[in-house]
């Protein structure tokens, strides 16, 4: 209820006027409106929406839940309202691209990977949880129509995303005075030259959506050789604008599954690493 004792329309507009966190705007997104990867020609759809569109039915229904599991029932809410939450016609979904960032030793063939301490004075999803990194919506730079086109690839959106929570770099790429230059962007090319010449690797891992707050995420993970890695993340930003990154862990079976035990771990990111572990080359 407001003050003025009316009633919020939304669960944004609830966020918005109480506890807004640090980064909380409606921004542009790509809607996803259909998805296909099991078969010989893996399909994503996409529409156009807003980030507010999920936190809007994905957040309640996780407040709806929490309220269920402490009096015992379930009243009628959102969550009852959605028979599948997998079924994209039900419901408006934005995508997040989760990616599990792991550095190859070229020389001994080891593993390490980042993970990612979401602040939750500073997000408004998945707060005090841990995450593989980096993580975003699959969005539009800026609100200026040219970025609607422009940054419409997922490899793009990780090339930001990489950007911003490993560098450290502000979401502000200029795009509002014109579009971004991702060919003539050094650390893009270098980037997108390692997926040519075999330094960097990129894997769809699969789709999944988390069953609590219904968060859509595609997981994937980007393998570095060591030295691109070090040359492009030598000096990882361990405080960005969402958390804390950690410092590189072993990328082996036994301490993935320890992390998991041990940390509250987002479910994207506890399936993207156990996916990882079981299917990498």
């Amino acid at each position: 209820m407001r003050a003025d004792g009316g009633e919020y329309e939304t669960y944004s507009a609830v966020v918005g006027d109480v506890a807004a966190p640090t980064v909380f705007e409606n921004r542009p997104t790509y809607r996803l409106l259909h998805a296909e990867l099991a078969g010989q020609s893996p399909t994503l759809r996409f529409g156009l929406g807003h980030y507010f569109d999920s936190v809007d039915v994905g957040e309640a229904s996780a407040h709806e839940f929490a309220v269920a599991y402490r009096d015992g029932q379930v009243a009628p809410g959102v969550r009852a309202a959605i028979t599948d939450p997998c079924d994209l016609g039900q419901r408006r979904a934005n995508l997040a691209i989760s990616t599990l960032t792991i550095r190859r030793d070229v020389d001994t063939g080891n593993r390490s990977f980042l993970l990612h301490w979401r602040d939750p004075r500073k997000v408004g999803h998945a707060g005090g949880m841990y995450q593989v990194v980096p993580v975003g919506i699959f969005q539009p730079s800026g609100y200026a129509e040219w970025n609607t086109g422009n940054d419409f690839s997922l490899w793009r959106n990780m090339i930001r995303e990489f950007s911003e929570e490993l560098c450290g770099a502000d979401e502000n790429h200029g795009s509002e005075q014109a579009p971004i230059g991702y060919e003539s962007w050094e650390f893009a090319s270098k980037l997108t030259e390692g997926l040519d010449d075999g330094s960097v690797e990129a894997y769809c891992l699969g789709l999944g959506v988390d069953p609590l707050s219904f968060a859509t995420d595609l997981l994937t993970a980007v393998i570095i050789d060591a030295p691109v890695f070090d040359e492009l993340f030598g000096e990882i930003v361990a405080d960005n604008d969402e958390g804390h990154v950690l410092e590189l862990q072993p990328f082996t079976s036994e301490r993935v599954e320890q992390i998991i035990a041990e940390h509250p771990i987002q479910a994207a990111g506890a399936a993207a690493l156990r996916l990882a572990i079981a299917d990498l080359p």
